[in-house]
């Protein structure tokens, strides 16, 4: 539970945390863009180098970062071992019965395995240099045309960064939780993948009515504060671009352009 790190504001000063929110959520998006883009190793070694660079700039440091990896462990796992024994291109390096590894199929699931981290690590960037009501007003400013179709670029925003704000929260709950109930004698470890299952049910009751109780008397806090929705209302803080977002978005062109560069070389 305590290597949950996306939905967690980690304070500081530098070069990241001075840039607008609207400039950090294009950022993001580019960057998972062009995690996808991305066809050799190369270019996944030039994202690693900026995320590097990301992590200890803001003294956030990459071991930190590093720790939200372990709750998808499973699923990077998985991934990983899909691609290596279904994919059948290159040379055969070893076969047991009907299962066949090959060189192909190293190097998609090394590489399936190393976009999942690097999708992962670029989130935590925005999440952990952006405090939730900073990116709520971010969001909310990017989406504003779209409330001219009816679109409710507030309410959604709102809701997004409420869910961010509160997945450490539950996640501290959680554990707090399984500590009581393994206090009373619960078993969360040992058995087979039912009786595991069926093991969860004293954690998920309490959790599920501990997370309603807590959107009730988030409710009541709101209404008590007269919330009614976007509509008239004004920011403390004006988000307005500096220099260095033009400086921050500069750099993200450059990558493009020798990702560009590198996919028409076909730099492995």
């Amino acid at each position: 539970m305590m290597n949950v790190t996306i939905g967690q504001f980690f304070p500081g000063d530098s070069f990241l945390y001075r840039l607008d929110p609207r400039t950090k959520l294009i950022l993001t998006v580019a960057l998972i863009v062009l995690v996808f883009i991305s066809r050799s190793f190369i270019g996944f070694a030039l994202i690693f180098l900026f995320v590097l660079w990301c992590a200890f700039s803001t003294k956030i440091g990459l071991k930190y970062m590093l720790r939200g990896l372990k709750p998808l462990f499973v699923i990077i796992a998985l991934t990983f071992a899909l691609n290596l024994f279904l994919m059948r291109d290159g040379e055969t390096l070893a076969r047991w019965g009907v299962i066949q590894i090959t060189t192909g199929g190293v190097r998609t699931a090394v590489f399936m395995a190393v976009r999942l981290i690097l999708l992962v690590l670029c989130s935590q960037v925005l999440t952990l240099t952006t405090s939730p009501i900073s990116l709520t007003d971010g969001m909310e400013s990017l989406m504003r045309p779209l409330s001219k179709i009816g679109f409710p670029a507030h309410e959604i925003s709102m809701m997004m960064s409420i869910a961010l704000r509160f997945i450490p929260t539950l996640m501290e709950e959680t554990e707090k939780i399984r500590r009581a109930q393994m206090a009373r004698g619960a078993d969360f470890e040992s058995g087979n993948l039912i009786q595991r299952a069926r093991a969860m049910v004293p954690l998920l009751v309490p959790l599920f009515v501990s997370a309603f109780r807590r959107a009730d008397e988030l409710a009541m806090a709101m209404e008590a504060r007269c919330y009614h929705g976007g509509a008239g209302r004004t920011k403390m803080k004006q988000l307005r671009f500096h220099w260095r977002d033009g400086a921050a978005v500069g750099a993200i062109a450059a990558m493009y352009a020798l990702m560009i560069a590198f996919n028409a070389l076909g730099v492995a």
